[in-house]
């Protein structure tokens, strides 16, 4: 573990958490909806941010485990972690961040988070921090516009009647006709889909919720079946990614 046991958590307020973020995260953006930010140190600085919220649809994610009420799960929408950091501090920093939520928000059952293999990587330290895989799915929602910047359906879904600078001034809902058709909105502003698949994982702070899991287990071998294994947009195999060092996503 080495120096990533010198790490030190803290809860930062927002206006400290959404700078950080969006220097360091790949996408440059933050999730609006997120209500609980979670900051790295090492040597007394900042060097990671982590942040917690509500889904964006808790009514299509809660199904996930029966038996859950509407404010007993969360979302790991965003990490974001700078190079200072040691080899192994983001699945450290995971675990301490569990560990709080567990403490001091014990309502919470369970934490439900998203690997973009199509931008970073399939998951690697979710599953080092031992969360369950419950999806692989091919990418439909993330594409590259024609100046190069990258947009998710999610981000358009969230803020529909927002005008926005790639439509000239119109809003999501202008182009799609009121509907939340993403391949409207792409046809429109010439955006292409960017290959590649979205990894969903789960980690059950109650334990005993894990079998009220409504969708099957998925064994990671399942990764490489479906040429699923990627890092920051490649493809990779679990041999390959054991053969060299690298780093966490």
């Amino acid at each position: 573990m080495g120096r990533a046991k010198e790490i030190v958590m803290r809860v930062i307020p927002t206006k400290v958490a959404t700078p950080f973020m969006k220097a360091h995260h790949y996408s440059g953006k933050v999730v609006n909806n997120s209500t609980l930010h979670f900051g790295v140190f090492l040597d007394g600085k900042l060097h990671g941010v982590m942040s917690y919220g509500p889904s964006l649809d808790k009514s299509k994610i809660i199904g996930l485990v029966k038996d859950t009420g509407w404010n007993e799960f969360l979302e790991l929408n965003r990490m974001a972690f700078d190079s200072y950091l040691p080899r192994n501090s983001e699945s450290r920093a995971i675990s301490m961040s569990l560990r709080l939520i567990k403490k001091y928000a014990p309502q919470i059952k369970w934490v439900i988070s998203f690997a973009d293999a199509c931008s970073c990587g399939d998951g690697t330290i979710y599953r080092a921090s031992n969360f369950v895989l419950t999806g692989i799915k091919e990418n439909l929602n993330l594409a590259e516009l024609p100046d190069g910047t990258r947009v998710h359906k999610m981000t358009l879904a969230s803020n529909p009647t927002s005008p926005r600078k790639e439509l000239g001034g119109l809003t999501f809902f202008d182009v799609t006709g009121g509907t939340y058709n993403f391949k409207k909105y792409l046809d429109y502003v010439g955006a292409t889909p960017i290959p590649g698949f979205q990894l969903r994982y789960i980690y059950f702070i109650d334990k005993s919720k894990r079998k009220d899991l409504t969708v099957p287990e998925i064994p990671f071998s399942k990764i490489d079946e479906l040429g699923a294994g990627m890092y920051k947009g490649e493809k990779i195999t679990f041999a390959e990614r054991h053969s060299k060092v690298t780093p966490e996503e």
